[in-house]
């Protein structure tokens, strides 16, 4: 792999990375801490929504996170050629 891939294949890597982190760090500290009480006033199965967040909304959000991650990184290997056979 020339430089100049290498190069383009980690700036698309981080920003993947900073992007999926954000995503979580909203979900988990914005509307788990910050926004709770906004996010009460709805209700998701009979608990209030922020609290639903706190408690398993993020750890779900997270999971998704992970998941994604792992089918974009294929995507990026796949485009870079540096993909498993």
């Amino acid at each position: 792999m020339t430089s100049e891939k290498r190069t383009g294949y980690w700036k698309a890597n981080l920003t993947l990375l900073v992007v999926l982190l954000l995503i979580w760090f909203v979900v988990s500290y914005g509307f788990g801490i910050l926004l709770v009480e906004p996010l009460n006033a709805i209700s998701l199965g009979g608990y209030k929504l922020g609290f639903w967040f706190a408690q398993q909304g993020s750890i779900y959000i997270f999971i998704a996170l992970i998941f994604i991650y792992a089918a974009l990184m294929n995507r990026l290997d796949r485009r870079y050629d540096v993909h498993e056979d």
